[in-house]
């Protein structure tokens, strides 16, 4: 099989493209390096069957020629992170929405697979928990800038399913919530590679609102096993998918128990949305999937909890120079 991962110098793209290299395909990343990193695929570089190229994908011409020689897309390009969304809607918002379309297209021009990487975030402030794939969306108002990225990534999946209907585009929509592991980094607002530096340089773990906000973190490599299972199941196919842990933990738990674990002595400290983002920041409270699609379909469920998750990223920050 040969594979195309759009967003391949990412955090995601590069554990998938490893575990797909492992399996015996051949695999081309694309990225622009605008929220990826090189480092992130350079132990890969020479490998049989690895090839990347440094370029947008908007770029149309480069992007026709990859998609033509390529059996299936992994299309995990998009500006991610909450700080970034803030901080910068208009990258956003076209990054994420003319970048997807550009991929659609040419993908149905050459009729290639297309696994669309979506996001929990389109469930909005909806507090009907646990959310399945059918569950409606509560956005905020066009003036917070933070339901930007919601929408945006929305638009992608209305598009990609426009085109499976009207164009027979083979299309898989994944939905992930909050995938966590080695090389993501928190320049961006992730939280749990934020958390772990500050408790490993015993700086304060500041921890953004009341810290009751609940979320629910996945190991990147639960998570590339379900992108992978599902791009190998045919009945997956025009279908959106919830990926991601319904083990929920609250944000000051979370930083109490990396502080923990991390044996730091770091105080924990609280810091207002609007300090932390911007005035009239909304977040939502609580974030939790229904899994029970995906793991009927392909029998997928994460295997690494909490502390599992924990342990790894804080090994991962003290054996490099990311801390």
């Amino acid at each position: 099989m040969r594979a195309l991962i759009t967003g391949g110098c990412g955090f995601i793209g590069s554990h998938l493209a490893e575990a797909l290299l492992d399996r015996g395909d051949e695999v081309t990343v694309v990225d622009d390096l605008s929220t990826g990193r090189f480092e992130n695929i350079e132990h890969l570089v020479g490998r049989p069957g690895f090839r990347f190229a440094i370029e947008t994908i908007t770029n149309e011409t480069v992007m026709d020629r990859l998609i033509s020689e390529c059996d299936i897309i992994y299309h995990l390009a998009a500006a991610v992170g909450v700080e970034l969304i803030v901080k910068d809607p208009v990258r956003v918002i076209e990054t994420n929405i003319k970048g997807c379309e550009a991929v659609l297209r040419i993908g149905a021009r050459y009729r290639k697979k297309v696994m669309l990487a979506s996001t929990s975030e389109v469930y909005g402030k909806n507090e009907d928990v646990p959310f399945d794939e059918e569950a409606d969306r509560v956005m905020g108002p066009t003036t917070r800038s933070r339901w930007s990225y919601a929408c945006s990534k929305a638009m992608d999946e209305f598009l990609a399913l426009a085109y499976a209907k009207q164009l027979s585009l083979p299309v898989v929509i994944m939905r992930f919530f909050n995938t966590v592991g080695p090389r993501q980094t928190g320049r961006y607002g992730m939280v749990v590679p934020r958390f772990v530096r500050q408790a490993l340089r015993n700086e304060p773990v500041t921890v953004y609102g009341d810290g009751q906000q609940t979320r629910c973190f996945t190991y990147v490599e639960d998570v590339v096993r379900a992108i992978i299972g599902l791009a190998d199941e045919p009945a997956a196919v025009g279908q959106v998918f919830n990926i991601g842990s319904t083990e929920e933990v609250t944000i000051e738990h979370l930083a109490r128990r990396t502080i923990e674990l991390a044996q730091s002595s770091s105080p924990i400290v609280f810091i207002p949305y609007e300090k932390a983002y911007e005035e009239g920041f909304e977040d939502m409270r609580r974030r939790v999937p229904d899994i029970t699609k995906i793991k009927k379909l392909i029998g997928w469920e994460p295997q690494i909890n909490l502390d599992g998750i924990l342990e790894r990223v804080i090994a991962y920050f003290r054996q490099s120079q990311d801390l």
